[in-house]
């Protein structure tokens, strides 16, 4: 199967026999993914917090970067849309974003709060990099939980000449009245910038962007293309 997440060299055999016994098959787990999320939710019963676990993981998996959850609380999207309201899985995944988008909500948000090492990564950091994934339902959960940030944010756009690379981001902004494009990420971020880096496709956009721009190639094909791109941002960095 193709899902776009789940670990490399997957197998499926939890999921083809659910699927002939007539269970709900629709998410797609693969069977090293399934053991993650039994093995992750064993030890949340538990009492271990997310960042405890996922610290424990990345050192079995021998992932050198460190990886932080936004937050310890659960906090779970849903998606108002023309049908009703959906949670996020459902809607990205079972419906395949099929629904015409009205609005989201973050339950658990109001109560949460990030966890220490998150605040403490940003607190310390010299710059904060927003990558190029979905400003409505990736990034601004994310944003919300840390609030206030005092350092450099660099964003770069995750639409290109009016399309999503990748996910449901121009249709969403489409369906929400908002023409997709890397100017309405920029105004979506308005306030929090220091600067926004958007494709050569776009240049024509970078004068009607309120803060400082940089123009590159964003289109990350293989590890050189995000190698390269990341050497561009704090190249750009540099400049501020």
């Amino acid at each position: 199967f193709e899902t776009g997440w789940g670990r490399a060299n997957e197998s499926w055999n939890a999921i083809i026999n659910l699927e002939k016994l007539g269970g709900p098959a629709w998410f797609r787990l693969g069977d090293q993914d399934l053991a993650t999320h039994l093995e992750r939710t064993r030890r949340l019963k538990e009492g271990k917090t997310l960042s405890e676990i996922t610290l424990e993981f990345s050192r079995v998996w021998g992932i050198q970067p460190t990886v932080l959850p936004m937050s310890d609380s659960p906090i779970h999207t849903i998606v108002d849309t023309d049908e009703g309201e959906l949670a996020f899985q459902e809607y990205f995944v079972h419906r395949r974003c099929e629904p015409r988008v009205k609005g989201f909500r973050f339950d658990g948000l109001d109560s949460a709060r990030p966890s220490p090492g998150t605040r403490q990564a940003v607190e310390s950091a010299d710059l904060v990099v927003i990558c190029p994934s979905n400003p409505w339902v990736s990034v601004d959960p994310i944003l919300k939980v840390i609030g206030k940030i005092n350092k450099p944010v660099i964003a770069i756009s995750p639409i290109i000449g009016g399309q999503a690379v990748k996910g449901p981001a121009a249709k969403m902004y489409s369906e929400l009245g908002i023409e997709p494009s890397a100017l309405a990420v920029a105004e979506h971020y308005r306030g929090l910038l220091t600067g926004f880096v958007l494709d050569h496709v776009d240049e024509k956009l970078a004068k009607a962007i309120s803060t400082k721009t940089f123009v590159t190639d964003t289109l990350m094909k293989n590890m050189a293309d995000r190698s390269r791109l990341a050497g561009d941002v704090l190249h750009f960095a540099g400049s501020f």
